[in-house]
């Protein structure tokens, strides 16, 4: 069976060019971003649980590619000095509004998990109370239809960066990015509660259809699916 860890979304990146990255070197460039400064093969392989060789040839890419710099390290005793790698100043991603939605919704990942007794029915309600908010910051009108209150959710997925592909009539959305990814491993229940409360509360808010949501978590190889389905078809 393959493993969870294989499937779902990634926080794809793109180069300077608009090329698409692996969804591992998107990781691992998310990871370098994270930093206020260089940091060594050895340290962000052990971050990131993966081999050091893999991280190293990730790093060498980007620098390629133009997303990250690299130095050596200060000379301390005999040897060569490590390779220091930077996340490049001119690739701002992740976007700085991913990067505060990311920041505040992994502590309160955390935080529920560690003090609820029910993680996820907690998780649902703050998610809610969230997305109400994210639908009232538009300055689109209402939407008044189903039809419409989908799409609009589906825009405020892509401003938090899951780079939502919805199908022609929004009913069925797949998520390719998740600026929560590591947390998400960490706490899925929580995580992925979180999100789908943010997808029924901005419909409430919209006069969508909340009751008739489904998110399935690393449903696929390179996604999560939601659905957003009407209740009678019609919409």
């Amino acid at each position: 069976m393959e493993s969870v860890k294989n499937r779902g979304p990634a926080p794809v990146r793109r180069d300077l060019t608009g090329s698409p990255l692996s969804a591992q070197r998107a990781r691992v460039l998310e990871r370098l971003q994270l930093h206020a400064g260089p940091v060594t093969v050895a340290a962000l392989a052990d971050e990131l649980g993966m081999h050091t060789n893999t991280v190293r040839d990730h790093l060498e890419a980007l620098v390629t590619r133009g997303l990250a710099t690299r130095d050596r390290a200060p000379v301390r005793g005999r040897g060569r000095p490590a390779w220091r790698y930077l996340a490049a100043e001119d690739n701002v991603e992740p976007d700085p509004r991913v990067r505060d939605y990311a920041g505040l919704a992994s502590a309160l990942a955390a935080h529920i998990a560690r003090t609820s007794a029910d993680p996820s029915a907690d998780a649902l309600a703050a998610g809610a109370e969230w997305g109400r908010l994210l639908a009232r910051e538009t300055s689109h009108p209402r939407p008044d239809t189903a039809a419409g209150a989908r799409q609009r959710v589906v825009e405020i997925l892509g401003t938090l960066g899951f780079d939502p592909a919805p199908d022609s009539r929004a009913t069925s959305v797949g998520l390719r990015r998740c600026p929560l990814l590591d947390t998400a491993r960490r706490y899925p229940d929580v995580v992925c509660s979180v999100h789908l409360g943010i997808v029924r509360g901005a419909l409430t808010e919209l006069n969508g259809e909340p009751e008739r949501t489904a998110l399935l978590p690393f449903a696929e190889p390179d996604a999560c699916r939601l659905y957003l389905r009407t209740s009678g078809g019609n919409g």
